[in-house]
């Protein structure tokens, strides 16, 4: 059986993205991760990814959690550098 961490192996994303997309689609981190690993395969499923880490950071200014917010602009960051996206 494959673990949450085997499975992050075979991923192109980080458990940061795995998990800003699972707080923003309230999935179970394995469900995100597959989720995650489906829209990279998909056209247009790398700029949806963005968007969802964008909404994670605009709900965490919201919320007044600076912390979290900043967390998830350091992930976005990352993700559009691996994944060759504009920020």
């Amino acid at each position: 059986m494959l673990t949450f961490e085997d499975c992050l192996a075979l991923s192109a994303l980080t458990e940061a993205e795995i998990l800003a997309i699972a707080e923003h689609e309230n999935l179970p981190e394995t469900t995100a991760l597959e989720l995650g690993n489906y829209l990279l395969q998909t056209p247009g499923g790398d700029l949806r990814i963005k968007r969802i880490i964008i909404e994670d950071i605009d709900y965490a200014v919201s919320c007044g959690n600076h912390r979290r917010s900043a967390e998830l602009k350091s992930v976005l960051r990352h993700f559009c550098k691996q994944h060759h996206i504009r920020q």
